[in-house]
């Protein structure tokens, strides 16, 4: 299981890197189900000019308005890095029922400096729904794209 993974992470890592050589910063998202990628996202704060435009974030713009409730309830959302407190957010009202994520916010925060750096955990932790949490995966591959941005 760990293998199907470390594939999907890898990929949102590749996006991360791809949302840099674009200008953005270092973030990169895509929603599974039953094995296959059926959508992904990279950061775009600066290209938009919009800092709520996370790569989570935009993920899940996209995914409430091309699929129905059953199909994100059951795919998984991977991620670069640990969503912050407003993707979060999004991630739970969308319905989306697992994250995984690479790197955490604690490892983002020994790179970047952070900046609330709250778990997504927590706040998942808040909620009346329950939503999957896996990770850090892969954590030390994920810092490296973070390193050479930050």
């Amino acid at each position: 299981m760990t293998e199907i993974h470390e594939k999907f992470i890898r990929k949102s890592i590749e996006l991360a890197q791809s949302a840099v050589e674009k200008g953005n910063h270092p973030f990169g998202a895509l929603l599974v189900k039953d094995g296959e990628i059926i959508l992904t996202a990279e950061n775009s704060v600066h290209t938009e000019n919009d800092c709520t435009r996370h790569a989570e974030l935009n993920l899940v713009s996209m995914a409430v308005r091309q699929f129905n409730a059953d199909t994100l309830a059951q795919s998984t959302l991977y991620t670069s890095t640990e969503p912050c407190a407003m993707c979060s957010g999004s991630i739970y009202w969308s319905g989306i029922s697992r994250v995984v994520f690479a790197c955490s916010v604690e490892g983002l925060a020994e790179i970047s400096g952070g900046n609330l750096m709250l778990p997504c955990r927590e706040v998942f932790s808040r909620g009346q729904k329950e939503i999957e949490v896996l990770g850090p995966i892969l954590e030390a591959e994920s810092q490296k794209v973070h390193q050479s941005f930050w």
